[in-house]
């Protein structure tokens, strides 16, 4: 594959996915507006965090980096009914799975709230609320891994653009549940959950004319028995960690958030969106679209090709995760205040909110870089190595936790709260959250760093020329952004008691301000758009 098609790829893969991620913001603005930042939207958040996580982990994690070499190899090397016979065993091998996962986890779903939200445990009504929300959001996992199926095959045929644009529906339907549906339910948070369920439906048919159109399309069937299939498994059961460390250190932290200040959820949630639009749009996409590059130069025995590819995509997440982070951290007032601070948000949830994001951002290029790094070892079909990474990064991860709640408790904590009881204290005092968020940045950085040092071992990436050029110029780009938006923040120092539209035209001129001079200074020190063309 010629590195333009990976360039075009990303292209198509980002613009579909920017459209979802824009939808997403529009989404928590109407669910911020609608409910507020409270016990309520705590619970639903708990329950959509779940099956999230394991869509995360079926959907974008372990199957689909298990799924798309097989897929890739079997398409590039056997007749097309072998490739559609695959589709059909793995459609249901893993639906079968799943349906007995979600069929568990809508039956135990009071045990796996006590799990997953033991502070909820206290409260009958708030308890009772997110078992009945998981019991509608769960049946989400079935549909969305599904979805994933047919977004991996579509992938491979080098159609991006449709899967980046699926979440579209998700987003659609959360939004209609929060404004039309819930003024019309007696529990209006319930609308949520109907919401998550008509989405995963609807997602999956989405899909499907694309892959009759391809002639992919054909009836599930149990296919355990299928070499195949049995290749997808096994790489998938180690890769369970190695790709979703993020998202389980997401899940731990959803436990802890139970046990703090109410709207804890909520803010930790807030502080992911605002992750998932760079990370989503490019670095998801990038590893998406190196994948099955990865996979082909591998089964081709082409080293060189290998490097050049991952080392485009390394160099090109840069580019976007470094000024994005220091962006996030800078901006994480302002970008709550105006987005989300409207109807039963308040100025005290903007604050608490900037907490979190300013925290969690710090770990954004490791986010990114391990979304590259692993398809470097998944394409070679190696899922021990990133497993080792990821236990590793998840043990630190709870070790931080434990240690920075610690340090925030006793910076904060008045004398007589450190004297009483620290359960009773956590949950009242406010901003401990943001403990949370340091430690799942710190672990990322952690990951990242194992993958590097054992992708090192493994001999088959060389880093290409231009390096210290590269690295110079992002330096000094950043650094004139940096100095451009204190500025601005000098300049517009408050921004929670001010008038919705100056907010929107003060983040608008920030935001045109800093973009701006961070790509006037990278082409005042050289680089050009074929330099991404070109890697």
């Amino acid at each position: 594959m010629k590195t333009p098609s990976l360039l075009r790829g990303v292209l198509s893969f980002s613009g579909m996915t920017m459209v979802s991620r824009v939808l997403g913001l529009v989404r928590d603005m109407a669910i911020n507006a609608s409910f507020g930042a409270n016990a309520a939207t705590d619970a639903f958040w708990v329950a959509f965090r779940i099956p999230n996580f394991m869509r995360r982990l079926f959907a974008e994690g372990s199957f689909s980096t298990a799924f798309v070499p097989v897929f890739t190899e079997v398409k590039e090397t056997r007749p097309h009914d072998d490739l559609k016979q695959l589709m059909s065993r793995t459609a249901g091998t893993l639906g079968g799975v799943l349906l007995v996962v979600v069929a568990l986890g809508v039956i135990f779903a009071p045990q796996v709230t006590a799990l997953f939200s033991p502070g909820a445990v206290e409260s009958h009504d708030k308890f009772e609320l997110t078992v009945n929300l998981l019991r509608l959001t769960f049946p989400f996992l079935l549909f969305v891994s599904l979805t994933a199926l047919c977004g991996g095959a579509l992938n491979s045929f080098h159609k991006f653009g449709l899967p980046a644009l699926t979440p579209v529906i998700l987003n659609l339907c959360m939004i209609g549940g929060a404004l039309w549906l819930a003024p019309r339910l007696h529990t209006p948070i319930m609308a949520m959950g109907w919401a998550i369920l008509l989405a995963g439906i609807l997602q999956l048919a989405f899909q499907l004319p694309t892959l009759r159109r391809l002639d992919l399309l054909a009836m599930p069937r149990w296919g355990w028995s299928s070499p195949d299939v049995r290749r997808i498994m096994r790489l998938m059961v180690p890769t369970l960690f190695g790709s979703s460390v993020a998202q389980i250190n997401l899940l731990l932290d959803t436990v802890i958030a139970s046990l703090l200040v109410a709207g804890s959820q909520s803010w930790l949630s807030q502080a992911d969106r605002f992750l998932e639009l760079p990370l989503g749009v490019f670095g998801v996409a990038l590893g998406t679209v190196i994948l099955p590059s990865l996979s082909r130069h591998h089964v081709g025995a082409d080293k060189e090709a290998f490097s050049r590819a991952l080392d485009w995509g390394l160099r090109t997440t840069l580019l976007i995760a470094v000024p994005a982070m220091f962006a996030l951290m800078i901006l994480s007032v302002p970008l709550v205040a105006t987005i989300f601070q409207h109807g039963r948000f308040t100025a005290f949830d903007t604050r608490m909110a900037s907490l979190s994001i300013s925290a969690l951002s710090f770990g954004l290029p490791a986010f990114a870089l391990v979304k590259v790094v692993l398809p470097a070892f998944y394409a070679r079909k190696d899922t021990r190595t990133p497993v080792r990474a990821g236990v590793a990064s998840l043990v630190a991860n709870m070790v931080f936790n434990v240690a920075f709640l610690a340090l925030l408790f006793f910076l904060w904590a008045t004398p007589a709260q450190k004297a009483g009881s620290w359960f009773a204290a956590i949950s009242v005092i406010p901003g401990l959250h943001m403990a949370l968020g340091m430690a799942s940045a710190l672990a990322s950085y952690l990951n990242l760093a194992l993958l590097w040092r054992w992708l090192g071992k493994a001999g088959v990436y060389e880093r290409q020329p231009g390096w210290a050029r590269h690295l110079l110029r992002l330096g000094v780009a950043c650094a004139a952004m940096i100095a451009v938006l204190l500025a601005g923040l000098a300049l517009w120092p408050e921004w929670t008691d001010v008038e919705k539209w100056e907010r929107v035209w003060r983040l608008a001129a920030l935001v045109i301000a800093g973009g701006g001079a961070y790509v006037a200074a990278l082409f005042a020190m050289g680089f050009r758009p074929r330099d991404l063309r070109t890697r």
